[in-house]
């Protein structure tokens, strides 16, 4: 009877492993996720390797520049002490011209895209045009702008801030255009049918309840846009031209960059130009870091 009792207890502990007990099988699966979770971080080190270097090169040779009279004198000769101001205000005043004639029509288009030109083909015209443009060279944009507003025969507006800011905002659209898109074709369409239900009519339904449910979205696209169009250079050689003092005229004078002053100082000899040019580099990344945080803040609270 013991004999019988004792296998009759034992077979079940047999039969029944503890889940905490290793198997041939988990150890195998243990090794495979350590080997690709190592291999994913070298890959993410690998990523941000490049930015920590050129983060570190910007600060190093740069941040001795950076101080008070940095921010409030101009840069009359790269061999003389100055500052960045008149570059810095050109850059807010192009940048704010270019959001404020980007933003709106980005945002037009999308919503025409999303909510009205479903299946129609000028819808498909538009939609592939913005995607060509987004991967147009910076450059190609700047002499495009040159051509039709700079020397045009019917425009001739010369250089200045607006034909400057019309570059950036003509970089800036594509950008605007699709990530809105996205953005709209993200609200569930159990949102449009709610309201259709209620009795709204489709700008109603898209004013009062697609953008609101979309604006976190929205507004996170138009930071990150306005961030690729303060950092712009190449067609600001076209447009903008440069200048040595604070330029507060909508155009006919030529208009500053931070961009434009640190080409023209690394194109110099001179230690001190070469080092503004440095700490324009570290004022612009500052620039973009904040806007990218603002983005990414706006949407986390979003989300929330």
């Amino acid at each position: 009877m013991s004999t019988g009792t004792t296998n009759a207890t034992s077979a079940p502990d047999r039969a029944h492993r503890s889940i905490h007990d290793a198997t041939p099988g988990s150890r195998r699966r243990q090794r495979r996720s350590t080997v690709m979770t190592g291999a994913l971080a070298a890959c993410v080190v690998a990523a941000i390797t490049p930015l920590v270097l050129i983060l570190w090169q910007v600060v190093a040779n740069g941040g001795g520049a950076i101080g008070w009279q940095f921010f409030t004198d101009v840069e009359t000769s790269p061999r003389e002490a100055g500052g960045y101001l008149h570059g810095i205000v050109g850059t807010l005043y192009m940048t704010g011209i270019a959001a404020a004639l980007s933003i709106p029509v980005g945002v037009l288009a999308a919503v025409y895209l999303v909510e009205y030109g479903q299946g129609k083909r000028f819808a498909s015209i538009v939609r592939f045009f913005t995607d060509v443009m987004t991967g147009v060279p910076s450059i190609f944009v700047g002499l495009a702008i040159y051509a039709l507003l700079v020397v045009s025969s019917g425009a001739g507006l010369g250089f200045g801030t607006f034909v400057g800011a019309a570059a950036l905002a003509t970089i800036m659209l594509p950008i605007v255009v699709r990530s809105t898109e996205e953005m709209l074709s993200l609200v569930p369409v159990e949102l449009r049918n709610a309201s259709a239900g209620l009795g709204a009519r489709q700008w109603q339904t898209t004013t009062r309840v697609v953008l609101p449910a979309a604006l976190p979205g929205i507004t996170t696209s138009a930071i990150l846009a306005v961030a690729r169009g303060a950092g712009e250079t190449a067609p600001l050689v076209l447009t903008a031209f440069g200048a040595r003092q604070v330029v507060t005229a909508f155009q006919g004078t030529p208009q500053a960059d931070i961009g434009l002053l640190m080409k023209d100082g690394f194109s110099q000899p001179f230690a001190e130009g070469i080092e503004r040019a440095w700490a324009g580099g570290l004022t612009l990344i500052a620039m973009t870091l904040v806007l990218t945080i603002t983005a990414r803040f706006i949407a986390s609270r979003g989300r929330v």
